[in-house]
Formats: C-alpha cells, structure tokens, sequence
C-alpha cells in the first residue's frame, strides 16, 4: 500500500493549522462507509485527498463509492466535519497526523490496511522510533505480569521504544515497564484520544503523556469502546513495531489476533513460555512451537534485531536487569536463611497464601519468624503481596550499567 506523497513532506501539525489538503485527509476519515483501503484507492484515483473533495458527485460514484459516502463527500458535510474535529483536537492539545506527513510512521505505512489518519496525544515523534509491542492477557498471572513489566522496562533502558494497548493486565505491566526505565511508552487505544478506558488506567494515561510518551489512535475524539475497535487496534500495534512480544494469553484472544497479524506483516514474534497447566500459557506456548523465538531475558530479543534497529538503539545508555548466577533466572543465594527458606517455597508464578507458607514451613521455622522474614523481604522489594493474604516472588529490579 502506498498513498500519495508530497514533494515536500511535512512534520505533524496542530490540528488548527492543518493544510487544505491534510485537512480533506481528515474529511475522509470522517467519511461513513469509507475504510482505510478505501479512502487509499479513491485518493490514488483522483491523484490527492483535496481533488477527491471537489470531483463531481458522479465522478465519486464512478469511484464505486459507497451512495451515502459520496453524498457526504459532495454536499460539503465531510468538509464540515473536519474542521469541526480540527478544532476539538486543537482545544484538546492533541494533533493529527495523516499518512502524507513527515510524522507518519514507515512501517506502519507498509501494511494491507494502514490508517490515513492517526490522532495523536503527547510526542508524535515517537512514532518513528524502533518500537516492539508487548501484548497479553488482561487476567495475567503475577509471574505474567511481572515477566512483561521485567522485560518492557529492560528493552525500553537498552534503547526500543515500548508499545502496548494500556488495557488492564499485560498492556498495563508493559507500559509500567517502560515508565519504571524513565522512558517514554507509546499506548495504542480503541477509543478516542479523549476517552480513556479502562477508567482505572487514567493515571497511568496521564503519567504517559507528561513523562513524554504518547497516546495514538485511528479514531476521532469521543470515540467510545466499541467491541469492533480493539482488534483492528491490533493490526497498528503490530504495524508500528519490528515484532510483537507475546506474554499470556488464551486460546481465544486478542493477544492471538496481534500474534495472527504481526505474522501477516512479516514481523518478529517472540513469546515468553509459560506454565502448561495454566490456560494463559496456551498462547505463546503454541507461538513457540509455531517457531516464535522463546524469550526469557531482553537479550533474547536483542539478538533478533534487524540492523536498522540496532543501529538506531545502540546509542542508549543500557539498564538491565541483575544476570542470573545459577541455572535460574533469579538468584535467592544472597539472603540470610530465614529469608531463604522463604524464597525456596515461593514462587514467581503462583502466590502462596499465609496458612500454606505456614504448613510448608511448620518445624522449621516459628509463626514469628515467617511474618518477620516477609515483612523484611516485602520492604527489600524480593516479594509481593496481593489481596487476601498471598505472596508471590518479585522479579529483580534493575540497574545501571
């Protein structure tokens, strides 16, 4: 796909300032009836967005244009509504960037079905930096949900920019990740720049935007969180990025929808293994046998780097998380031995409740003991605790090189 290009491209605009031809961009997208592929086709006809806007109603029929799509292209109401949106996006301090812009991402301009238009919230230069989505479940294990925020926050100090949907779970574990590496994170959303969903995420929305990362989507403001949005959400996810990161994820879900187009689009899958026994693991499991490259630190995903890429990252200053020293990724060696014995039973993937930490533990250590050594561990940041009295092991922090 190739959409028609300038002689001189543009960087993004403030919406208020948009050109007449960057603003027919904008009455196309508003068009009902007309789909990225469409509005593509019809542009490439008329040889650019603003002459499609002035053809002749029988012209734009002879486009094969859907009836209602061409009335409102011809009746003026297209135009109208794109300088309306224009003004809301200017009031909102976001900015449009349509695919004829310096802004718009190469990648993403590869694709069957690339957006003309992508609303943008914060730093619309990222768009061009080597990026990699990380996607999953929205019901992560905690060894899910620690692994992703482990691995979003190593690629994002060795230079790749972090990717996700901001939905609860992996997305949000991911995008946390990259904040945890004071680097910027781009969220791809189903809704409107505007709207921000889940409800519980408009802080991280927030902190996002304000810590110089972004908020992207195809969809004009007000756009609610239609079911229908979110898998074609995916298809940009993917798009943006040189490969996907897979981390949990079901048999049937939108985690396998991001893997299905990344496939499509010829970019890199990789896939964090899980336990087989949990039905979160069956996603990137089956990508695995499938031949997704099996990821357990960031260099994993490192050595699969296209040149390009590489080259683009190395310039950042690399954090990382500690090296494992025995055949386990992390390292319980250094703890005094109650402590240890703590973290011999305790596991990264399944939370122990307190009565089961006691039973496992009954005639070697006292009650005492145990509540003391898990207060200590819990203040050191080597364990968690979740609802209802349940631990689990913490992933290792990172550092500075």
């Amino acid at each position: 796909m190739s959409a028609p290009a300038p002689s001189l491209p543009s960087p993004a605009l403030p919406a208020a300032t948009l050109t007449a031809d960057r603003l027919a961009w904008v009455a196309l997208a508003l068009t009902p009836g007309m789909g990225p592929r469409r509005i593509l086709q019809a542009v490439e006809a008329a040889g650019s967005a603003q002459a499609l806007l002035d053809l002749p109603l029988t012209q734009l029929e002879s486009l094969r244009l859907p009836a209602e799509a061409a009335q409102f292209l011809h009746d003026g109401r297209a135009l109208r509504a794109a300088q309306q949106e224009a003004e809301r996006v200017a009031a909102a301090g976001a900015q449009i960037v349509t695919c004829i812009d310096e802004a718009y991402p190469e990648r993403l301009r590869e694709i069957y079905d690339a957006p003309p238009i992508l609303w943008v919230r914060g730093d619309a230069s990222l768009l061009k930096r080597p990026s990699i989505a990380v996607v999953g479940t929205r019901h992560p294990t905690p060894y899910g949900a620690g692994m992703a925020e482990m691995l979003s926050r190593d690629l994002a100090a060795n230079g790749l920019l972090i990717l996700s949907g901001m939905a609860r779970g992996i997305d949000t574990a991911a995008h946390k990740g990259a904040l945890a590496a004071k680097k910027p994170t781009l969220a791809i959303w189903g809704t409107g720049v505007d709207v921000i969903y889940p409800k519980e995420n408009k802080a991280l929305a927030e902190q996002i935007v304000a810590t110089g990362g972004a908020i992207v989507s195809e969809l004009p403001l007000g756009t609610f969180p239609a079911p229908q949005n979110f898998p074609k959400r995916n298809r940009i996810l993917s798009g943006i990025s040189f490969g996907v990161l897979v981390v949990e994820g079901g048999e049937f879900s939108g985690t396998r929808v991001t893997a299905r187009c990344a496939l499509e689009q010829s970019r890199e899958v990789f896939a964090v293994p899980g336990n087989v026994t949990n039905k979160q693991a069956w996603g990137p499991n089956t990508l695995i046998k499938q031949g997704a490259k099996l990821t357990a630190t960031w260099e994993d995903v490192w050595e699969d780097l296209p040149t390009d890429v590489r080259v683009a990252v190395t310039a950042d200053a690399v954090v990382a998380s500690p090296e494992p020293v025995t055949a386990s990724l992390f390292d319980d060696n250094t703890a005094a031995p109650v402590e240890a014995a703590l973290l011999r039973i305790l596991r990264h993937d399944e939370a122990l409740q307190m009565e089961e930490i006691l039973q496992k533990l009954e005639g070697e250590l006292s009650s005492s003991e145990i509540f003391t050594a898990l207060f200590e561990l819990e203040l050191a940041g080597r364990i968690r605790q979740l609802p209802g009295k349940n631990y689990v092991k913490s992933f290792p922090a990172a550092r500075t090189e």
